[in-house]
């Protein structure tokens, strides 16, 4: 959490209100943007004019204020004098300062001060059910009714309050009314890179069945770290999403037996879980890769390459291990010179495939770990002699548009994706069954960069 310069840290850890730019100015307070994470009230430019505090904007979620200064509809004010902003068992706000007008500096001075932004100029915060009611010249009791479908109230008054949300724009938060229900309507997914095409065609996926269960999809990347990964986990569910589908790093994952001993549904998917035992949901990355290298030994190749990630990650070790396992059934050795494992996308990995290209003994064919890896090896093939033929684990796109194009043992992401989601909603819907294992099939599709012959 970042607070400005010369503001006290006012960042509490169950996230009720944290105070952006805090500023002083010849002993008056201002608060510029004071935002509640839980959802529950914003208040806007916050000043100190003539010993009175005046909230601009704020506004309220729930009928609950953390700063006690609620909506423009009650004309909260704190009276000259008042101890702080925000006063009260939630509010995290100005805590220690200076009554508010002490010191304060001339009038003509306090209309420009640095920084703060004119009342005309301020964000007007959401529209609340009091405002509606106001606008509606209907009690508050009345909009829910409305709002909420509730019977015994008249034609006319329904009309009103209709319109009244109409022009204001008012919209209703279900927060609270989930979780007096036991749930939030809403998952978390946690991938390795949104930006992989793999991970956007599982999010997509997930996304789907979700929609199809009226749930909302919440979903963001670790970049293979395993701190971030846990952060991420455990930040949805202190948001008490209802299930979670992630991706995991490598590293343990003891960290969510506690919400899985308290009833969280969760399923890993590419890679299991280490520490705990969880539904998974995998693809068959031995098999696919035995299968990729044996296409290259059907075709005569005999010095087949290896190119993989790291070995930290599950999928690489598999990988590998079906590579190996297709050169031994086929009687050959693998050559530890013709095998690479690291990042993708780094100049080591590039200096590999050019250096064992340009070696005196290339490899006639290779295998490539995944799409990333598979992009790599076309680019340093691209600029050498040698053309080996090329098989990749994981399909790309333009794969079948270049020339050769490129044979490739695919996997289906979307499928992968609506397993894994299929499977986390049997277990919201009350599935007891013991913890499932799903392996997927691969399939191999033969475009030509495989078939070519030493």
């Amino acid at each position: 959490m970042t607070v400005a310069s010369g503001a006290k840290d006012t960042s509490r850890l169950d996230g009720a209100s944290v105070a952006y730019g805090v500023s002083r100015l010849d002993g008056v307070s201002v608060a510029y943007g004071v935002s509640g994470l839980d959802g529950v009230s914003v208040a806007y430019g916050v000043s100190g004019l003539d010993g009175v505090s005046a909230a601009h904007g704020a506004s309220r979620a729930n009928a609950t204020s953390p700063a006690n200064a609620t909506s423009p509809a009650n004309a909260a004010s704190a009276v000259k004098g008042a101890p702080r902003v925000g006063a009260g068992p939630r509010s995290a706000i100005l805590d220690h300062t200076p009554p508010l007008g002490a010191g304060r500096a001339p009038a003509a001075e306090r209309t420009h001060m640095a920084g703060a932004t004119p009342p005309e100029q301020q964000p007007r915060g959401r529209t609340t059910m009091r405002d509606v009611a106001a606008l509606a010249g209907v009690g508050i009791k009345t909009v829910s009714r409305v709002i909420n479908g509730e019977p015994n109230v008249s034609a006319a008054k329904q009309e009103a309050v209709w319109a009244a949300v109409a022009q204001t724009g008012f919209r209703r938060n279900d927060s609270a009314a989930l979780l007096r229900q036991g749930h939030t309507s809403s998952i978390g997914l946690v991938l390795e890179d949104a930006a992989d095409p793999f991970s956007s065609a599982l999010t997509r996926s997930i996304q789907d069945v979700a929609h199809e269960h009226g749930t909302v999809l919440f979903s963001a990347s670790s970049a293979e770290d395993p701190v971030k990964e846990r952060d991420l986990a455990l930040a949805f569910c202190a948001r008490r999403v209802d299930g979670l589908i992630v991706v995991p790093a490598s590293g343990s994952h003891t960290y969510l037996r506690p919400e899985l001993e308290a009833g969280m549904a969760c399923v890993f998917v590419d890679r299991p879980p280490l520490g705990i035992e969880a539904d998974t949901v995998l693809v068959d990355n031995i098999g696919g890769a035995r299968e990729g290298v044996e296409q290259l030994i059907r075709y005569g190749h005999r010095r087949i390459a290896f190119v993989g990630d790291r070995l930290e990650i599950f999928t690489a070790r598999q990988r590998l291990r079906g590579y190996r396992d297709a050169l031994a059934e086929a009687g050959l050795d693998v050559d530890p010179a013709l095998v690479y494992n690291g990042l993708p996308h780094h100049d080591t990995t590039r200096a590999w495939l050019r250096d064992v290209l340009a070696s005196d003994a290339p490899p006639t064919g290779v295998f490539c770990g995944n799409s990333r890896c598979t992009v790599e090896t076309l680019r340093a093939i691209a600029q050498s002699p040698v053309r080996p033929a090329l098989v990749g684990f994981d399909d790309f796109e333009l794969a079948d548009l270049l020339v050769p194009a490129v044979t490739v043992v695919a996997q289906d992401p979307f499928g992968i994706g609506r397993t894994a989601a299929q499977l986390l909603f049997r277990r919201l819907e009350g599935d007891t069954t013991p913890v499932q294992h799903i392996h997927m099939r691969t399939r191999l599709v033969p475009r030509g960069s495989g078939e070519i012959r030493p």
